[in-house]
């Protein structure tokens, strides 16, 4: 085996880049940085009924946008490829007819009708089904007869009998299986696509691959392809099995888990800043030494550890995802998040679809205000909603505020300043509250309560005189009047 370590993340483009699959690559890829070895992606597209248009592309576009970087793949040759499965079928046919042609696989005729009536069958006798081996030794006659009858065989690897397969696991430790568990399994289906432990296996190794860090639903698979190692004659990688990601009510989570965002597409498109999510991805099912938990990507390379991934469930929790997202905006350049926040304005018809400069800088003051609240670019439509209403409305707590006497003294005399004032700004919006507490004698929350609750409808805000510069004069003016 290599000495350099090689990690591979290996999708399917059956779909889009899920935050399970997210995890698995950027865990290789921190592995791989932390021991100055090398990350392979490989595309595993031998489903080819189930890939979908844009899976590849969407896996790889959405890897380098968590600042993911490999060193082979389909559009960064290496010496290993081809990287895509279904350009390596000429290479598992070597090996696969090698092992039929050393006794250690064999052609199976069986029908899909026969063998569901097998399984049909184990099940009402109690039984795991499996398959029984009926093609196992089957002679040239019977064999010539299947396929005179046109039937097209799949080949199955012949399971060695009653023998324990052990491997020392990264995170859970020791595992075995016995092989009496398992049927003989199908390596190539009929249609000549290898399987996925088949085209796995052989894939690693002639990847060179030393490390296979995977989700522990893989576990499984282990066996068989320490089977497919063995009977080739060939090392197998150390193995590492991640456990499963849950959420809050500690079940796994799903695809059809509507509690929390799946994918990272999506948490692109809501305004996710992806230094935050690779941070916080990095802490699903591992852990650093100490109570910080905000850190760069290349704090993370420097102390990743893969003695320290969890042996307990990762919990996906919502709260701490909003919390490292809104650190990360909080100290992120406001133009950045302007650019993030301002087309969700644009999509809520907030805000017109071309913006004259203006405009745009009203925005981009607007976001700035919000900033520090955000969890995510698209609160921004929440956030500022007060700015887009034609009309405030009052109730609970801003309602009693309304009704103190004092209030339309202020009202008025603040009215009255802003109708003549000709430098509408956020420092001389300031100075104009304070001329209103020398004229009236109010002061504190009877002078600036009620100027906020009738502009804003709110007893609790951003900076009052930020807010009243940017609801600009017209509007600051119909409002007050409204309320007088």
């Amino acid at each position: 085996m290599s000495t350099e370590v090689r990690v591979r993340y290996a999708p399917s483009p059956t779909g889009h880049l899920h935050i399970g699959n997210a995890r698995t690559a950027l865990f290789n890829y921190l592995y791989a940085r932390n021991q100055g070895g090398k990350l392979i992606i490989r595309i595993e597209d031998t489903d080819v009924k189930r890939n979908i248009e844009g899976g590849e592309e969407s896996q790889l576009t959405y890897l380098k946008w968590l600042g993911i970087e490999w060193n082979e793949s389909v559009d960064v040759p290496g010496e290993y490829g081809p990287y895509r499965q279904t350009e390596r079928l000429d290479i598992y046919r070597e090996y696969w007819q090698d092992l039929i042609d050393r006794g250690l696989a064999y052609r199976c005729y069986c029908t899909e009708e026969e063998l569901e009536q097998e399984r049909e069958e184990q099940t009402a006798r109690g039984e795991t089904p499996r398959y029984s081996g009926k093609h196992r030794n089957l002679t040239e006659e019977e064999r010539q007869a299947f396929e005179a009858e046109g039937r097209v065989p799949s080949v199955r690897f012949r399971v060695p009998d009653e023998r324990v397969y052990t491997f020392d696991d990264m995170v859970k430790g020791t595992i075995s299986f016995n092989s009496k568990e398992s049927g003989d399994f199908v390596i190539v289906k009929k249609d000549g696509i290898p399987t996925y432990n088949f085209a796995v296996a052989v894939d690693d190794y002639l990847m060179k691959i030393t490390h296979v860090l995977r989700g522990e639903d893989h576990i499984s698979n282990t066996p068989r392809q320490l089977m497919i190692y063995e009977a080739l004659g060939w090392e197998p990688p150390i193995f590492g099995h991640m456990t499963l990601i849950v959420n809050e009510n500690h079940k796994k989570l799903s695809k059809r888990d509507e509690s929390i965002i799946q994918f990272i597409e999506q948490y692109d498109k809501l305004g996710y800043l992806p230094e935050a999510m690779f941070n916080f991805i990095s802490l699903l099912g591992w852990s650093p030494e100490g109570e910080e938990e905000i850190y760069s990507k290349e704090e993370l390379i420097k102390i990743f550890d893969p003695n320290r991934l969890s042996k307990s469930p990762a919990v996906f929790d919502t709260h701490k995802l909003a919390h490292l997202n809104n650190s990360y905006i909080k100290n992120a350049e406001t133009d950045r998040i302007a650019k993030l926040a301002i087309p969700h304005l644009q999509k809520a018809e907030l805000l017109p679809a071309e913006l004259t400069t203006e405009q745009e800088n009203w925005a981009k003051e607007l976001v700035a205000l919000y900033q520090e609240q955000m969890t995510a670019a698209s609160d921004i439509v929440e956030l500022s909603a007060l700015f887009f209403k034609d009309k405030v409305e009052f109730e609970g707590d801003a309602a009693t505020v309304l009704e103190e006497e004092q209030v339309p003294v202020v009202l008025r005399a603040f009215a009255d300043k802003v109708a003549v004032e000709e430098d509408f700004s956020a420092s001389r919006m300031a100075a104009l509250i304070k001329e209103v507490q020398k004229e009236t004698g109010f002061k504190g929350k009877q002078l600036f309560m009620p100027i906020r609750v009738a502009l804003t409808g709110q007893t609790h805000g951003r900076d009052l005189n930020a807010t009243i510069y940017l609801l600009g004069r017209e509007k600051v003016l119909s409002r007050l009047n409204a309320r007088l």
